[in-house]
């Protein structure tokens, strides 16, 4: 008995752990969504009021040799 219960403390302890580290990955992706839409009204803002957007195309830059 004691081990059985021994087994399911331990087995508790890691899904403890377990949901730590998801809440926190749920956490950091919220973060990261957040700041990507708000790039996006910047962008849409930008792009209604006439603006260039900041950066450019690849296929436009001269390559460094010429």
């Amino acid at each position: 008995m004691e081990s059985r219960l021994e087994k399911l403390e331990s087995k508790l302890m890691y899904v403890e752990d377990l949901l730590d580290e998801l809440n926190h990955t749920v956490y950091r992706q919220q973060q990261q969504i957040d700041m990507l839409q708000k790039n996006i009204r910047l962008l849409a803002q930008q792009a209604q009021a006439g603006q260039p957007a900041e950066s450019r195309r690849p296929e436009d830059e001269i390559p460094p040799h010429y």
